[in-house]
């Protein structure tokens, strides 16, 4: 076993299996401790280093593409503190941060362990259920579907469309951009009917804009991950299967009956009264909206018909 402890957290190495443990201290993000533990299988490692600064030195982890759902949603924008795969080390414990690392290099070595992009994701990504709460709402997954609802300081125009609820089935991907608090990020569920839209992040009803604290809105990662996880591999969209003629989409697998295994079924009954008056309520004030000119022509029909196609 090999095994260093610092201020910012602790990696354990066993042979089989690096073990990644936030630290508790204040100066740890908060995305680090809510995150917690990560075990990563020396299968999804690249490589390693150890690099020596004047003060502090810097043990950094590579893992192979698309082996780690985090790293996709993310796409290297998280910030350095914030990365898991990155710890802090005093200077008198590099000759244990050397000999960790050395230890992990000898097993990728031993085990032959590729270098090539993985045709799967080899860490789990976080558990659900994962809510978190960002500047723009509350954004809840429940391994089925994402739920957003919206902030009283979120824009109208995605008030009036109320709470946004999608199946992880009908999403294509996840885009996040962090709030780095000088440029406002956001987290955008993309799905086959919005992905050539164009509204921003402020208008979008399958987007959150995070403008707000940075550490909460860091925390959006989270959902992004959890929702990566349960989207095809990145590898299976790039190769997709030449017997899918049926319109399914990659990693949308029919059972009985023609219906997607993990959809949850739609059932055809009539909705219910009061839903007909939210549906009036919403479009009268999406007209509203539209006549006072908070609305432009092609912002009003595209959040009509996400309205309409609520119900």
């Amino acid at each position: 076993m090999a095994e260093i402890i610092q201020r910012d957290g602790t990696w354990a190495f066993d042979g089989a299996t690096v073990r990644i443990t936030p630290g508790l201290h204040r100066s740890v993000p908060l995305f680090r401790q809510t995150y917690g533990e990560i075990a990563v299988p020396l299968e999804a490692v690249a490589g390693i280093v150890y690099e020596p600064e004047r003060r502090r030195g810097r043990l950094r982890m590579r893992l192979r593409e698309g082996a780690d759902p985090l790293l996709q949603a993310t796409g290297g924008r998280l910030p350095d503190a914030a990365d898991p795969y990155r710890l802090t080390v005093d200077v008198d414990r590099c000759g244990v941060a050397e000999y960790l690392a050395e230890e992990i290099r000898h097993a990728l070595l031993l085990d032959q362990v590729p270098g090539e992009p993985t045709a799967a994701y080899l860490l789990p990504g976080p558990p659900v259920p994962v809510s978190v709460r960002s500047s723009d709402g509350v954004v809840s997954f429940d391994g089925v579907q994402v739920r957003v609802d919206w902030a009283e300081t979120s824009d109208r125009v995605k008030r009036a469309t109320g709470p946004r609820v999608l199946d992880v089935v009908d999403v294509v991907r996840v885009e996040w951009l962090p709030n780095s608090g000088f440029e406002d990020g956001f987290l955008r569920f993309v799905t086959r009917e919005t992905v050539h839209a164009k509204l921003p992040a402020e208008k979008d009803p399958y987007a959150l804009a995070l403008w707000g604290n940075v550490s909460r809105d860091l925390l959006t990662a989270l959902v992004a991950t959890a929702v990566t996880a349960r989207l095809p591999h990145p590898s299976a969209r790039a190769h997709p299967e030449p017997d899918d003629h049926d319109g399914a989409g990659p990693g949308r697998a029919h059972g009985p009956g023609g219906t997607d295994r993990g959809r949850r079924p739609t059932a055809s009954v009539p909705a219910p009264a009061d839903h007909h008056d939210v549906l009036l309520r919403r479009l009268r004030e999406l007209g509203a909206l539209h006549r006072d000119g908070v609305l432009t022509d092609e912002e009003f029909a595209r959040t009509k018909a996400v309205v309409l196609q609520g119900f």
